[in-house]
């Protein structure tokens, strides 16, 4: 069954002691899913996030005509272990031009971004279409840089729809720009040595992007010619676990999250690190997604805290600055938002009704601010299903693999943790 329509928190009531997991990496899950597309031999991915996003992947990629496997991992209950057939870097299945092949990307911008890129290496005409968010989410970088590696791309407004001719490998150069998104980047070198491409990023901090050194750190560890590849947890995801630990940390418990990544590959790894919050944190050189958690735990912080360069934030599943903005004012918190900056400073928070924005990481991030402030109501809390399905699950499981928390509908009925997965 799928979750109610309205999920409300109540606080912890003391100490814990819990050890949970975290499903598997999303960013991770998909990149490796394209490399073992194009590898050469069968590769087995253990761990795999099982999500919204993971399981579009799948699909186009079975739409494509790759075998994909699909089964049960023990390790936690949304990963899943995911086994590619490569097809040497061919792509088996394409449309033509009146009947391109269709491809329904949801709002997976990993998987409109890099699928998008990879059908280029085929011999045909894909459609790639997604839900009406991410045909307004940034495409234009993309289409420019294939277009200039000398694939046709069609879209009239830079966004998707869009449709791609392929035409194979090509010894090409391009340059594509990240000042939108580094998944262009990701796209193209995921794709690169099949195609025989030459790749020049550009932007600002091209050089070091986190995201772009985890897509080149992977394609070095990757088994080209497939085997076996661990996909790690999701860091990101693995926040508001870590958040709460912070909570829990002054009521003298703790909540340890298993496997912490260590990998140095998500940047998101570092969250713990930035607890208690500093004076100042930046979205492009210290955390990832993860800065959202910290934004959210700035109104319970002991001063203020600037947050700055969220620009990418405001064209992702929503406009993600305005949405915390505006959900941290409706609980009673004082946020300043200046450019592309957001100043939080503490204040006397209370209860309130959490618009989510059919966005995941706003519902588990308000979530968090539940488990220290009574009244949290999160709307539509299924959202959660894009990267972290079993996510209220954790937390009303009990201990010590549980966080133990009381959650109930928008009624007032209290809710078996055992019923909390999405569909």
């Amino acid at each position: 069954m799928g979750l109610p329509d309205i999920i409300e928190l109540s606080p912890f009531e003391g100490p814990i002691q819990a050890t949970v997991t975290v499903p598997g990496s999303k960013s991770i899950t998909n990149r490796a899913m394209v490399l073992a597309a194009l590898s050469s031999g069968t590769t087995t991915l253990q761990g795999s996030l099982w999500s919204e996003d993971t399981q579009v992947m799948t699909e186009c990629l079975r739409t494509l005509g790759f075998k994909v496997e699909v089964e049960d991992d023990p390790g936690d209950s949304c990963n899943r272990i995911i086994t590619v057939t490569g097809a040497g870097g061919d792509i088996p299945n394409a449309g033509n031009r009146d009947e391109p092949l269709e491809l329904f990307v949801g709002n997976a911008g990993t998987a409109a971004r890099f699928l998008t890129a990879m059908v280029c290496l085929g011999n045909g005409s894909y459609r790639l279409s997604g839900i009406d968010r991410m045909h307004e989410r940034p495409q234009d970088a993309l289409f420019t840089s294939l277009r200039e590696l000398g694939y046709q791309v069609d879209s009239p407004n830079g966004f998707l729809p869009a449709v791609v001719h392929g035409e194979g490998p090509k010894q090409a150069s391009c340059r594509v720009s990240i000042e939108k998104s580094s998944q262009f980047a990701s796209a193209l070198l995921l794709s690169a040595k099949v195609g025989e491409w030459e790749i020049q990023v550009e932007g600002s901090h091209s050089e070091n992007s986190p995201y772009i050194e985890m897509t080149r750190s992977l394609i070095e560890a990757f088994p080209s010619e497939g085997g076996q590849f661990q996909v790690e947890p999701d860091a990101s995801s693995g926040s508001y676990l870590q958040a709460a630990n912070w909570i829990q940390s002054v009521l003298g418990g703790s909540v340890h999250t298993l496997h912490w990544p260590e990998s140095g590959w998500q940047i998101d790894a570092d969250f713990p690190k930035y607890l208690p919050l500093p004076e100042t944190l930046s979205r492009e050189e210290h955390l990832g997604d993860s800065i959202m958690t910290s934004i959210v735990l700035a109104a319970l912080a002991d001063g203020p805290t600037v947050f700055t360069d969220l620009g990418r934030l405001r064209v992702q599943e929503c406009e993600r600055v305005v949405a915390l903005r505006t959900e941290l004012t409706r609980c009673g918190g004082r946020v300043e938002e200046e450019g592309d900056t957001l100043t939080v400073r503490p204040s006397e928070l209370h209860g309130a009704d959490i618009q989510t924005y059919n966005d995941h990481r706003m519902a588990m991030c308000f979530a968090v601010l539940g488990m220290k402030i009574p009244g949290i109501r999160i709307h539509d809390p299924s959202c959660v299903r894009k990267t972290f399905p079993n996510f209220f699950n954790k937390l009303a499981a009990p201990t010590p693999s549980g966080l133990g928390l009381v959650l109930r509908d928008g009624k007032g009925a209290v809710l078996d943790h055992q019923d909390l997965f999405t569909d």
